[in-house]
């Protein structure tokens, strides 16, 4: 029987109040991860013709994290992660068009062609940026959850963070934090540990002794579990489970999502040295996109003509934001001043 782990209890995998998604449900948001991969593959295309300036960092194999998380979204609630973050802004409400065209630094850009991949943002649809500073971005979603519970909101925060930032100082000062605000019901962040296997060009297993990375947050008296993040319905059960009981308690919660990138870490990740051919090969028969579709296909959800009439959609939508970011214009001088501090 597969388990999840809770601060040292087993549970059993699926075992919830919260009923399981129904199949149209599947259906729309196997829509948007198709959606999502393909503007990431025209994103690669895009940085290796020299379009795209800056670096650039896929989600492409993780899609079923963000996707399934943020569906547990509310009004309120709060949304931070650290530079893979493309996804995440989409599925808040950041357009297609509006992305791409800040990753070719354009004046019409999320954040007017001054973030470039890595520094999205949309306050508007609850994205409180991705951040390029490894771990960085921890503390501030600690904090952004202690003002959510200290003005008396019931918005949480989901903060996600990769494998690579957990061996970072910042990580353990707020996970710290979180935990000691927790104890009074004061800190609702939703710790989303994307745990791809590799910190850029290092795997766990040499960057840790201690390899089962969700136990880490047990020095901070902050319970936790793990999910398999390449399946979109185990990743849809706990968001929904534990984003209900975060919002409800005030207390911290953490979640290793076991997942795995099935591109280069970066753009210009060519050679990678620190992984096989045949470890790639292998994960790819759980790539999260081909999971989902084979379930709707045994669902009669779908059939071949209908998978390739959303790809014909979703390649329509992208083609189009592309077609945008190359015709709008870059950004006006004036911006330089625009947004800044002093």
């Amino acid at each position: 029987m597969a388990t999840t782990q809770s601060s040292g209890r087993k549970r059993r995998a699926g075992a919830s109040d919260v009923p399981g998604p129904d199949t149209e449900k599947l259906l729309g948001l196997y829509r948007r991860m198709v959606q999502i991969r393909l503007f990431e593959e025209a994103c690669q295309r895009g940085f290796r013709t020299g379009k795209i300036g800056g670096y650039l960092h896929m989600y492409i194999g993780q899609e079923a994290v963000a996707t399934g998380f943020i569906d547990a979204f509310q009004d309120g609630d709060k949304v931070i992660t650290a530079y893979r973050d493309h996804a995440h802004a989409m599925l808040l409400g950041s357009t297609p068009n509006e992305v791409m065209a800040e990753l070719y630094g354009k004046g019409t850009g999320l954040v007017k062609g001054k973030g470039g991949s890595m520094h999205l943002f949309d306050v508007k649809n609850g994205f409180m940026g991705g951040y390029g500073i490894v771990g960085g971005h921890i503390p501030l979603g600690v904090g952004l959850a202690y003002a959510q519970a200290y003005n008396g909101t019931t918005g949480i925060v989901q903060l996600y963070l990769g494998d690579g930032s957990i061996h970072n100082g910042a990580f353990h000062e707020a996970a710290n934090l979180a935990g000691l605000w927790g104890k009074s019901g004061l800190n609702p962040t939703l710790f989303i540990l994307e745990n791809n296997q590799y910190g850029m060009g290092t795997s766990v297993e040499r960057a840790t002794a201690m390899t089962d990375l969700a136990r880490k947050f047990e020095s901070y008296g902050i319970e936790h579990e793990k999910v398999d993040g390449m399946d979109l319905e185990a990743v849809l059960e706990c968001a929904h489970r534990v984003s209900k009981k975060v919002r409800e308690t005030g207390v911290p919660y953490a979640v290793e999502a076991l997942t795995y990138r099935l591109v280069a870490h970066g753009a210009a990740d060519f050679l990678e040295r620190y992984r096989t051919k045949d470890e790639i090969k292998e994960w790819r028969q759980r790539d999260p996109i081909g999971l989902l579709e084979h379930k709707l296909l045994e669902l009669n959800a779908l059939d071949e003509a209908a998978v390739e009439s959303i790809k014909a959609d979703a390649k329509k939508v992208i083609e189009d934001a592309v077609k945008f970011a190359e015709e709008s214009p870059e950004p006006d001088l004036s911006e330089v001043y625009t947004d800044v501090y002093k």
